[in-house]
């Protein structure tokens, strides 16, 4: 069974038995705000950079969701706080349980062995002076691993699962005598090596040629089903969602606007912005094209001065006067399980 269909399973029964409750998220993003100062000449405080502006959401054990949107929507932002990189400005992150916003030194060290990290650019993720062996052995020691045997055995099996073989062939090498996919392949098998809960691919395909893509993602949508693994995969291509996620989340100026299953959003979406980077892609489905052509004009807006009302309303081409650039909109349900933050479906 699907993730997706035994998520809608456990939402029916407890409609249908309140008193069953849902089993615990392994991710809680509790009204999240990440915030950076902005200084005067270094001295006085001259506002806020409003990078994430009230995310909410959560994460079920192995379940994939992609986080979608243009650059400086605030999806990095998220990720590294989600990461333990930065603070929030205020709202909570829970992982399993445990509120981590505050942790000590001993306890985010815990912390960061359950969630593995998959960068962008491989060869820079990649100590250019350290052989491949050495490359994943270092968290197995920071994290005391003191058998040599046991740091062996684990860097063998995360190099097999990646499918980079034969294995002894690959531990001497040096990044740079690896092709891109390559290198990503090392890349994953480092943030597979402890044996996480939780894996957050940031771009993971960006960087790679268009003939590799789709195998890393279903190497990586391979590791998330043998390992029960919750995966969040930042990207701003709405073309490669369809291979690796449940959910869509769709960012734009730090809020998350629409939220939806891969197949519901990518063929019924509900939001302006989202039928707009639908229309920017040449995947997934050419009936979007006839609908917007093009990215609306303009730019993202300002998060040091955030627009009133919807943050895309001076984009929008379906704006509602004296109501979209006022107030913000909740999220409404257009159908079950799919929210817009948008007034068209008040």
């Amino acid at each position: 069974m699907t993730v997706e269909k035994e998520l809608a399973r456990e939402a029916a029964v407890a409609v249908a038995d309140p008193a069953v409750a849902r089993p615990q998220p392994l991710l809680s993003i509790r009204d999240l705000h990440v915030w950076f100062e902005l200084r005067r000449f270094g001295f006085g405080l001259a506002g806020h950079v409003r990078a994430v502006d009230g995310v909410s959401f959560d994460l079920a054990r192995g379940e994939a969701i992609a986080v979608v949107g243009e650059s400086g929507c605030g999806k990095s932002s998220l990720m590294k706080t989600i990461l333990g990189l930065h603070r929030p400005h205020s709202g909570e992150v829970v992982f399993d349980g445990k509120v981590i916003n505050d942790l000590g030194r001993r306890e985010m060290q815990w912390y960061r062995a359950q969630v593995g990290y998959v960068q962008q650019d491989p060869y820079g993720a990649l100590a250019p002076f350290m052989p491949i062996e050495r490359i994943l052995e270092e968290p197995l020691i920071i994290n005391g691993v003191t058998s040599h045997t046991e740091r062996i055995r684990r860097i063998h099996r995360a190099l097999e699962e990646v499918k980079l073989h034969p294995v002894d062939e690959f531990l001497p090498k040096f990044p740079h005598m690896l092709s891109g996919g390559q290198q990503q392949r090392v890349v994953i098998a480092r943030a597979m090596i402890l044996e996480p809960k939780l894996l957050v691919a940031d771009e993971p395909v960006s960087m790679l040629d268009a003939s590799v893509r789709v195998e890393i993602l279903k190497l990586l949508r391979g590791l998330q089903e043998s390992h029960n693994l919750a995966v969040i995969y930042i990207t701003h291509d709405l073309s490669t969602v369809r291979y690796f996620s449940e959910r869509i989340f769709v960012m734009y100026a730090g809020r998350v606007i629409e939220k939806a299953s891969v197949a519901n959003l990518l063929h019924n979406a509900s939001h302006p912005y989202t039928h707009a980077l639908l229309a920017a892609t040449s995947d997934p489905d050419g009936r979007n094209a006839l609908e917007l052509k093009d990215l609306p004009p303009g730019e993202p807006p300002s998060l040091v001065k955030p627009p009133p009302g919807c943050r895309f309303h001076p984009r929008c081409p379906r704006v509602i006067a004296g109501l979209c650039d006022v107030k913000a909109p909740p999220d409404f349900e257009p159908e079950p399980g799919h929210l817009a933050a948008c007034w068209l479906y008040e």
